[in-house]
């Protein structure tokens, strides 16, 4: 079994937390699956809930480079100098990252309002970036943003591999396989 679940902000990636913050357990009913990957706390979108130890290996292992397809909120107007660098790969703390697919993208027609609400400055603009990763090292979009000058404001996962997000509202999760 495989499921799509529209992770919402704030919620962790596991089942139980002794903290009593938001899990998966309010929004994935189904026994017996688990998460094939992460998205943090702080993130939303699309996440793979499976059975199958092999299809979540498969999902997850970076050997496999499944793309990851990430709406990305930042704070600033873009230059397309920080797109091709972008493109290229940037120095992180932990190393280059591989090459990633980068596209000046607008607000899509029907995002949901995320809560709490980004914060908005009167005197700052924000733009939207399409970012396509191989690779997943921790927090890797928002280090990429703020490594070329542009803090990530909001992050919604759209894709991964063959999956995508198809219209489900945070917190909805339907059977894909």
């Amino acid at each position: 079994m495989l499921i799509a679940l529209n992770k919402p902000y704030g919620v962790l990636c596991q089942f139980t937390d002794a903290d009593g913050r938001r899990t998966l357990a309010e929004f994935v009913k189904q026994k017996d699956v688990y998460p094939a990957g992460r998205l943090d706390h702080d993130s939303e979108g699309l996440l793979l809930l499976t059975d199958d130890g092999t299809l979540a290996h498969r999902l997850t292992d970076p050997r496999h480079k499944q793309p990851k397809t990430y709406l990305v909120q930042v704070e600033g107007e873009v230059s397309d100098e920080a797109v091709a660098a972008l493109r290229r790969g940037v120095m992180l703390k932990d190393g280059l990252t591989l090459p990633a697919g980068v596209e000046h993208a607008g607000e899509p027609d029907g995002l949901w309002p995320r809560d709490p609400p980004v914060r908005f400055r009167k005197s700052i603009p924000t733009s939207w970036l399409s970012i396509t990763l191989r690779e997943g090292r921790n927090r890797q979009v928002r280090r990429m943003t703020a490594a070329v000058g542009f803090p990530t404001l909001r992050l919604i996962r759209m894709r991964i591999g063959g999956y995508a997000l198809d219209g489900l509202a945070p917190g909805e999760t339907r059977v894909v396989a």
